[in-house]
């Protein structure tokens, strides 16, 4: 029992930075109607940036996670704006191969500045731990699952109940009523990807304090299990990235401890493919009939 409560704690640890990870892909979905795949990559550069803030520069902990936040939300803008937008009416796979492009670029960027060689990530929690009767819990477990669900509900707050929520919303329904309307379509998909992109290197530095080893190609596997978390809840859809990503943990922990750690990428990705096949508007997600 108390090994199967370990994996239950292993799974919402991970399965919150899935979670978080995911919401800027469905975000993104949701309102541009692009799956972000260079949302990985903005993991890693948010990793790195609190790497050199404060083993290159000597800054302290809060200073470089507001940096690396910063730093994320702004080339979150930079790419929509950069490669994304000029292509916004073009076909869904100039975009996703562009989305692709990106992904690309900053790994390659990454590798040139700091090698392909894995850097120590410098320690950013220092709380003692939780114990609960036998049962002793590290700071960074239940950090990440607290810190993860709070934001999870500040952003379902601010997109139900804040002017720029409801912008958000409503670009996500009809694009051009919400124009007819007044809204600025630009801003909000520009706000949206920088929220998507804070959130990106939130996540990234609370997984790289639970694996402390960073390397430029990190955000690959992490921002595609983070994707096929949001099609499991439904993608473009905020609670269904929060459940998706849970869900997505608790397996992924549970096949490591009782089936094997070999197969546990396979059974993710069959996952997936059973979603697709018996459910493709996911969990939560509602099959819409679109005119053509």
């Amino acid at each position: 029992m108390s090994q199967f409560f370990l994996q239950v704690l292993n799974g919402l640890n991970i399965g919150s930075i899935y979670a978080l990870v995911a919401l800027g892909y469905t975000m993104v979905y949701g309102i541009a109607k692009l799956i972000n795949f260079a949302h990985g990559e903005i993991i890693m550069v948010g990793s790195y940036t609190v790497f050199v803030c404060m083993t290159l520069l000597g800054l302290p902990v809060f200073v470089a996670v507001i940096i690396s936040i910063i730093v994320c939300a702004l080339l979150g803008v930079i790419i929509e704006k950069v490669a994304y937008k000029p292509l916004r009416n073009s076909s869904r796979i100039s975009l996703l191969i562009t989305a692709i492009g990106v992904s690309f670029l900053l790994q390659s960027l990454f590798q040139l500045i700091f090698t392909s060689n894995p850097k120590p990530f410098p320690t950013i929690i220092n709380f003692p731990p939780l114990t609960i009767g036998d049962f002793s819990i590290t700071a960074n477990y239940y950090l990440t699952f607290v810190i993860s669900v709070i934001l999870m509900i500040v952003l379902d707050r601010f997109v139900k109940l804040t002017k720029t929520g409801k912008a958000m919303r409503a670009v996500s329904e009809d694009q051009g009523a919400a124009q007819l309307m007044g809204i600025n379509i630009n801003k909000t998909i520009s706000i949206t990807f920088a929220i998507g992109s804070a959130l990106a290197a939130i996540a990234g530095i609370l997984y790289s304090s639970s694996y402390p080893l960073i390397n430029p190609f990190m955000g690959s596997t992490l921002g595609i299990k983070a994707f096929i978390a949001a099609v499991l809840g439904g993608i473009g859809i905020i609670p269904g990235a929060v459940l998706g990503g849970f869900i997505l943990g608790l397996v992924e922990s549970l096949t490591k401890a009782y089936i094997s750690s070999q197969l546990t990428d396979a059974i993710v990705f069959l996952i997936l493919i059973l979603v697709l096949v018996f459910k493709p508007a996911g969990i939560l997600g509602k099959n819409r009939k679109e005119k053509v």
